[in-house]
């Protein structure tokens, strides 16, 4: 038996080596990466052909790999520029929305001035002739005050028209009265009495109301719809983490390192990281959502009383129409300035230029229809422009909130939901097991993908969700018809704030009116009045709590 002992224990050694080779992993062909690899501008060179120890991984799973360090690196690179174009996608679709319509609403509202002044400028010259060449300055005066107001908004609407028909006024009375002779000062006498005696009828009160409402609104919501633009813009532009980054390379490439090249990450697991990637822009939605039901609500006004088509095209009809109220009662009215502002002058009988019958306008305007509207401006109608964005701006609510799923919806960044066996779960082919965290920075803190620091919120974000409030207050005020003094909301001086006009300083709790109180005299006026400085308090207290840390430390 001893005889057949050692070839035995041979034999039985060889079985052993062959179950231990036949057990030991073949060498497994990394072509397919390599290739995928070098297609997107990589060198060959740093993609080995077989798997190769994956100890120099970082983020990447270790063991067996088809990705070297150089790889590793470049998809972290990489992985970064797809996440940044994508997110960059679906904004900009937004942004160009925002910026088209703004376009389309600021060169609607300008060309619907130029339009209101061209058409008055001709039906007056072809109406009162010479008198009106006379005293073109007084309108083209309007219209650029008109214009003024919607470009910058540094002009008080009331005091404005106030001072027009103030204006207009004494024109009238001269020419009615052109046998005497008036003094600026008389004059000025008479402007006092445009309130009391209503020369121009009813139309003056109806048309401040008219104006005054449809260009707060016109203006408020193109400057909404400048700061949604602005906003998309600057939020579109993220900038990772490198925790987020991490994230990425794990989700989009290290696949590629186990050689699983078409499988495509979870949707759950794509969610979780763009939740986390994103959460200081899902802190946008609730400032976003209310901002977006501001500006429906300004649509709505847009569409309905504050119309400024409406109040514009036939604003040469009612300025006519005041005309020739003032001259079928200028008798009566002459008679009560003369009572209340002192007998006029006579002028000498050689210079009286012409007869009260001559001075007065000898052609009613036409009477106006709303079929017969000059040519639309721009090229369109406001109900038109406003039925749009409104569509738009319905769409674009949840922006943000939705921001990580549309981003997962792009077939180059995850698998359909439908596919939740066969898709990349961060380590393997399997299901993702993890539940999706909520959106916004504070839900951060459980997330399983990326480490989020949830104490810092970006200052980016905070500065644009200020700008949407500040907008969204403006806008409910252009609601009710309240006007607002308005900060300069421009490319130019917007900044990173996005038209908040904040920047470094500080910004205001509130916004300042031209309003009065109920004794005509604002908040300034009552501090001189009782003698304290409208901005005494706030210093005051300054000056207490520096006195009180120095006694707190003399103590000590």
């Amino acid at each position: 038996m001893a005889r057949f002992g050692l070839p035995a224990l041979f034999c039985t050694l060889a079985a052993l080596c062959a179950a231990l080779l036949a057990a030991e992993p073949k060498s497994k062909s990394c072509s397919e990466v390599r290739r995928l690899y070098v297609s997107k501008g990589f060198d060959k060179n740093d993609a080995p052909m077989h798997e190769i120890n994956g100890d120099h991984l970082k983020i990447c799973l270790q063991g067996y790999t088809c990705c070297s360090q150089e790889m590793e690196e470049k998809y972290s690179l990489q992985s970064k520029e797809d996440f940044k174009s994508v997110v960059n996608e679906q904004c900009n679709h937004l942004q160009a929305v925002f910026a088209s319509r703004y376009k389309k609403f600021d060169e609607f509202f300008k060309e619907l001035l130029e339009n209101a002044e061209k058409s008055l400028n001709d039906m007056f010259v072809k109406t009162y002739g010479h008198l009106y060449m006379q005293n073109s300055e007084l309108f083209k005066d309007l219209f650029e005050e008109l214009k003024r107001y919607y470009v910058a908004g540094n002009v008080n609407l009331e005091e404005m028209l106030n001072d027009f028909w103030a204006r207009l006024l004494e024109r009238m009375f001269r020419l009615v009265n052109s046998q005497y002779h008036f003094t600026d000062e008389y004059l000025e006498c008479v402007s006092k009495y445009t309130e009391q005696l209503k020369p121009f009828g009813d139309v003056p009160r109806k048309l401040k109301l008219q104006v005054t409402r449809a260009f707060v609104a016109a203006r408020t919501f193109a400057q909404g719809l400048a700061v949604a633009r602005d906003v998309v813009s600057k939020v579109s532009v993220v900038n990772p983490t490198t925790q987020c980054t991490h994230a990425l390379v794990k989700m989009m490439y290290c696949s590629h390192c186990q050689g699983l090249v078409t499988v495509k990450p979870c949707y759950n697991y794509c969610s979780n990281i763009m939740r986390g990637c994103l959460a200081n822009q899902g802190d946008l939605d609730l400032e976003w959502n209310n901002f977006i039901d501001a500006m429906l609500m300004v649509a709505e006004r847009l569409e309905g009383p504050f119309n400024i088509e409406s109040v514009m095209d036939p604003i040469d009809v009612k300025i006519s129409d005041a005309i020739m109220n003032m001259q079928e009662n200028s008798v009566q009215v002459s008679q009560k300035v003369f009572q209340g502002c002192g007998p006029p002058k006579p002028l000498p009988a050689g210079r009286i230029s012409r007869s009260i019958s001559e001075g007065t306008f000898s052609a009613r305007f036409r009477p106006f229809h709303p079929e017969e509207r000059p040519t639309t401006a721009a090229g369109t109608s406001l109900d038109r422009l406003v039925t749009d964005v409104k569509e738009k701006l319905k769409q674009a609510k949840k922006f943000w909130s939705s921001l990580p799923s549309n981003v997962c919806n792009d077939e180059r960044m995850a698998a359909g939901n439908g596919n939740e066996d066969d898709c990349w779960n961060g380590k393997g082919k399997s299901r993702y097991l993890f539940a999706v965290t909520g959106n916004g920075l504070a839900n951060q803190g459980n997330n399983p993908e990326v480490q989020v620091d949830t104490s810092k919120p970006d200052i980016l974000i905070l500065r644009q969700v200020m700008a949407l409030r500040v907008m969204t207050s403006k806008m409910k005020n252009a609601y009710n018809g309240n006007d607002v003094d308005f900060f300069d909301i421009s490319d130019e001086s917007s900044g990173e704030g996005s038209g908040s006009g904040c920047e470094s300083q500080q910004c205001p709790s509130e916004f300042e009116y031209n309003a009065t109180d109920h004794s005509g005299k604002s908040a300034n006026d009552k501090a001189r009045t009782t003698g304290v400085p409208a901005r005494a308090c706030p210093h005051l207290l300054t000056v207490f709590c520096i006195l009180s840390l120095v006694m707190q430390r003399e103590w000590r």
